[in-house]
């Protein structure tokens, strides 16, 4: 496999400059600046919905309806009336918004309507509310927000979790399928914006929160964001080159679905294909330029890929890289992806993991197009400072600087104290050797 040449994608440059200290430690960062970021992203979707107006941003398959989509324009016009309604209904840091959904574009719609607002929201996963018998961890997330509006996607769904946990003081806000007490979701839209939400934009800045993700409460704010999806285009080049097209399923409680996946096509002005289905389903009807996944995802697809012809031809006709959002890709899998894609179209399609956590909104480091080891996590991204504390046997502790980071946790003064040395890394406790100590640029592996 390694004599098969890989696809022509193009990528930006992966050199490091490493320092050695005297003290054992070492600093690792792109030998490249990181370009200008906007301060706020809201500012692509409003460059989108100026420059690329009927483009869709957001797509759904509807049982028997078939795919719903919003463009930026009209993601933009939503979201800003979503915004009047929360300030209207007074919400703010200290009564925000929490979001007991799933992905869909109402989802979307209200995240987007509170950074326009300056109000911050929490995507919690579905399974603190379908899951769970006692609704423990729930109860001790809203104690710590106090939540001024919950969302939830269905009311039925999750009315148990609804009952035993919300705040009597709160407002909730349904989607389909509305209980008794709540107001549907189309009343938020259903307002004129006025110089209020205006006003209150103009205070959003690049350190103003405006979200936080468990189960440990990470503050996200806009420049962590904006310098993240800067980072990656950086090195992912060919987004400049045509609309990025994603079919994704990974959950935007997480910052792997909710930063990476939706951010990667608010900020390229891309499309993102909802998948809320079995994938291969989605799959055959979608030719992505780009294609990320965990290991339970791509562990589902192979089965398909290897047995459905129409399938690859479609899933391999466009793509330009294939990126696993988390570590445990088995060397197997690895080669049976690469083996399929070489016997569909001649060529390897380069797969991209890295070394990114939720405090780093969240990639940190980005693999190279050349390795071939599921576990190597490649080199800084440009404006990323990896410090490297000794542990044992070649190993180190990785430490993270950056303007990716966060500034901590929601309301835990104390345990973000604990978090950073005393240069201002974050302590991630995962341990790094180099694949090479002596080519640093061969990357890192975990």
């Amino acid at each position: 496999m390694t004599s098969v040449p890989y696809r022509n994608v193009r990528l930006g440059p992966s050199d490091i400059v490493v320092d050695h200290r005297t003290d054992g430690t070492i600093v690792a960062r792109s030998a490249h600046p990181l370009g200008k970021y906007p301060k706020k992203m809201t500012e692509p979707l409003d460059h989108w919905a100026r420059h690329a107006s009927y483009r869709t941003f957001l797509a759904q398959r509807e049982p028997r309806l078939g795919w719903r989509n919003v463009t930026y324009a009209e993601a933009q016009f939503f979201a800003r009336r979503i915004g009047q309604a929360l300030l209207n209904r007074g919400l703010s840091v200290e009564h925000p918004v929490v979001i007991l959904s799933g992905n869909e574009i109402e989802h979307a719609l209200l995240g987007i309507g509170c950074m326009y607002a300056g109000i911050p929201y929490a995507p919690l996963s579905p399974a603190y509310s379908l899951e769970s018998t006692d609704f423990r961890e729930l109860r001790e997330i809203f104690k710590l927000l106090t939540p001024g509006l919950i969302y939830a996607s269905d009311g039925v769904q999750y009315e148990k979790a609804i009952r035993a946990t919300v705040p009597s003081d709160a407002e909730v806000v349904v989607n389909v399928n509305p209980i008794a007490g709540s107001t549907n979701f189309g009343e938020l839209v259903n307002v004129e914006v006025d110089g209020s939400l205006d006003s209150a934009h103009a205070r959003v800045h690049a350190d103003t929160v405006f979200k936080l993700l468990f189960p440990k409460g990470v503050i996200q704010t806009h420049r962590m964001w904006a310098s993240n999806q800067e980072m990656l285009r950086s090195y992912l080049a060919f987004l400049a080159d045509e609309p990025l097209i994603l079919v994704s399923a990974l959950p935007w409680s997480n910052a792997f679905g909710g930063n990476a996946d939706l951010g990667l096509v608010l900020y390229n002005g891309g499309s993102l294909y909802i998948d809320r289905e079995e994938t291969a389903q989605a799959l055959r009807r979608l030719s992505p330029t780009m294609y990320a996944n965990n290991l339970q995802g791509f562990n589902l697809l192979l089965p398909h890929l290897r047995s459905d012809a129409a399938l690859r031809k479609q899933f391999f006709s466009r793509l330009k890289v294939l990126c696993y959002a988390d570590a445990g890709l088995s060397q197997e899998a690895w080669n049976e992806l690469q083996e399929i894609a070489v016997e569909q179209c001649g060529d390897r399609i380069p797969m991209l993991t890295g070394f990114g956590l939720t405090e780093a909104a969240p990639h940190a480091l980005l693999g190279l197009r050349d390795s071939d080891d599921p576990d190597g996590v490649g080199v800084p991204l440009p404006g990323v400072e990896l410090k490297l504390v000794p542990i044992r046997d070649g190993k180190f502790e990785a430490r993270l600087r950056g303007p990716n980071l966060t500034p901590g946790y929601w309301r835990k003064l104390d345990v973000t104290r604990a978090s950073f040395d005393e240069e201002g890394f974050l302590k991630t406790g995962t341990p790094l050797r180099f694949i090479d100590s002596a080519n640093p640029r061969a990357g890192f592996v975990r």
